[in-house]
């Protein structure tokens, strides 16, 4: 019997181990390379039980399409002792629960700074004696509707965007950016650090806010479409959605408040993370829409307190998974290198889980100059979400992959099949409280944040 595979040139597809196909190329061999991984280790007994669950498909399909079809819309500016109805003595932080005595650097010294600024201490000395004795209450801001950059802090006299979904009805806040380097999401608590937070509390917000009163609501997901058009991944670039924003606002922020109107505008001019904070509100309130689908396996928030990475899953209710934060690879400022770094933290993955920032990154070339790589890594990073996710955005659309929309709706079961973990670009805070910001690069969630909920998903 002859074999017609023997008649022609041999067709050689290659999967996973890397090198075979090495091998082949050093040879010339033409090839078809399949990008195959493993399931997680120890998953499959897991993953084959959630895969066939009756009620996934249905369920994913609801919940991803909440979180597709949000409508953010920006619709105040506004303290938080009156939107959040926080009592005195009590901080909000990012992330997952944490207490003062596994806080990191970071979120230790944006606590302090924070007590500071509320009046609960004169000095830093006084502010850490009053958390190491339990005197603030500390909760995650996600049990807030809110999302907080990096530490994440929120004390009640802070002022905050105030976003609404128009779509679904929910609401979702996140503090004014402060800009970078030494401010206090980055753990800085130093005197012009509680200069500059009293300033946005007695300027920048009343003005905003009266400006917006205006304007009317600023359609932010019409706004976030037009950036991704224009250069920005809105994680850590956001020049093009600041200027965008700011050209929203600028004539009613002229007539709002003349007298202070050249100081607020020069302060968002010189701070392109500006539309950061309100972006990650859109997020939040995009992926809010998507809770509580029970059976479906879609993450609906990622967060780090600078110690650990946490998800929520939306038929798992408002349970954390969790897994030990790691350290960013990335560029670094100046002196400092990786042994400054503190683990990743910050509430800003909610623009991973809503496909923005590291899902996004082929619509931000320029992006690789702030996190390192090049630009081929981008749009691999891009490509490879995905995989992992459940949909593709339709307002939210990559020019350099033929206006794809990006990839939206992350699947815990998905990460678990393929092996294939999130992509995040994030800041660098350094270890230290007190340091501030020491760089920028991209992290890597822990596994076992994903295999937790997927074990849990079982359970169901």
């Amino acid at each position: 019997m002859r074999l017609s595979m023997l008649d022609g040139e041999p067709r050689v597809i290659t999967v996973g181990a890397a090198v075979l196909a090495e091998s082949l190329d050093q040879q010339a061999v033409p090839r078809l390379g399949v990008d195959w991984r493993p399931p997680l280790p120890g998953t499959s007994q897991a993953l084959a039980k959630v895969l066939a669950d009756p009620r996934r498909e249905r369920a994913n399909e609801v919940a991803v399409g909440r979180l597709l079809s949000a409508r953010p819309r920006l619709v105040g500016v506004r303290p938080a002792r009156e939107v959040l109805d926080l009592p005195p003595r009590t901080f909000l932080h990012a992330g997952p629960p944490i207490e003062w005595e596994r806080a990191s650097g970071p979120m230790r010294g944006a606590l302090i700074g924070a007590a500071v600024f509320e009046g609960l201490a004169a000095d830093a000395e006084e502010a850490e004696r009053l958390l190491v004795s339990g005197g603030v209450r500390l909760d995650p801001c996600h049990h807030h509707r809110t999302v907080g950059p990096m530490a994440g802090v929120v004390s009640p006299s802070m002022w905050m965007f105030e976003v609404v979904d128009e779509e679904h009805g929910g609401t979702a806040y996140c503090s004014l950016n402060e800009g970078l380097g030494k401010v206090l999401r980055y753990g800085a608590y130093g005197p012009e650090v509680v200069e500059r937070l009293r300033w946005m509390g007695e300027v920048l917000g009343p003005v905003l806010a009266a400006a917006l009163a205006l304007t009317g609501p600023v359609d932010l997901r019409s706004l976030i479409a037009q950036a991704l058009q224009m250069g920005d991944e809105l994680h850590n670039r956001n020049r093009a959605a600041t200027s965008l924003f700011a050209r929203e606002l600028a004539p009613s922020v002229v007539d709002a408040s003349p007298a202070h109107a050249a100081s607020v505008l020069r302060f968002i001019n010189g701070n392109d993370h500006f539309f950061l904070n309100a972006g990650m509100a859109a997020g939040k309130v995009s992926a809010d829409a998507a809770r509580g689908v029970p059976g479906s396996s879609l993450v609906v928030a990622m967060a780090r307190n600078g110690t650990d990475f946490g998800i929520q899953v939306s038929g798992l209710g408002d349970r954390w998974f969790t897994g030990p934060a790691g350290v960013p690879d990335g560029l670094y400022l100046g002196a400092y290198g990786p042994d400054d770094a503190n683990p990743d933290i910050g509430d800003s993955t909610i623009t991973e889980t809503s496909g923005l920032g590291g899902f996004a990154m082929a619509a931000a070339p320029a992006i690789v100059r702030f996190v390192g790589g090049d630009v081929s890594d981008a749009v691999a990073a891009t490509r490879s979400m995905y995989e992992i996710t459940l949909a593709e955005h339709p307002a939210y659309q990559i020019p350099g992959l033929g206006f794809r929309g990006t990839p939206t709706g992350i699947d815990v079961a998905l990460v678990a099949r393929t092996g294939r973990l999130p992509v995040v670009n994030t800041g660098i805070a350094g270890r230290v409280a007190g340091t501030g910001q020491v760089g920028a690069g991209l992290v890597t969630p822990p596994a076992e944040a994903f295999t937790k909920a997927l074990a849990a998903l079982v359970e169901l």
